[in-house]
């Protein structure tokens, strides 16, 4: 992976690991809406609502417009995108793990099931 790609995805984990931050995307995958709107259900000032912002821009997540006295913000998913590509790598991995833990159970469960079908106990 790239370098510059690396550092995306650090910046979109990043802005990923703070709940305000997670709950101000989730109101954004609704559709556009103003920083005063996404500020109403937090307990914080707007230039703190506002820091949040400007890290999940840093990171490519929102997108920022200005419209007279209305300031837009949308979501952009790009790099979302790529997380969720870089975290299905693992997801894999842990899935083919877990498939064969699961094929060894049972080749254990057959085995212990054919020594007491056979009067044999451990």
């Amino acid at each position: 992976m790239k370098r510059m790609s690396q550092d995306r995805l650090s910046a979109t984990f990043a802005s990923l690991a703070d709940p305000t931050r997670r709950a101000i995307l989730a109101r954004l995958a609704l559709g556009e809406t103003s920083v005063t709107e996404l500020a109403e259900p937090f307990a914080m000032s707007l230039p703190a609502i506002s820091k949040h912002l400007k890290v999940l821009e840093h990171a490519g997540l929102i997108a920022r417009g200005r419209d007279a006295q209305w300031r837009p913000c949308r979501l952009k998913a790009a790099p979302l995108k790529e997380a969720v590509d870089w975290l299905e790598q693992y997801r894999q991995f842990w899935e083919a793990s877990l498939d064969r833990l699961e094929v060894y159970l049972r080749e254990l469960q057959a085995k212990e099931t054919k020594e007491k079908k056979n009067g044999r106990k451990k």
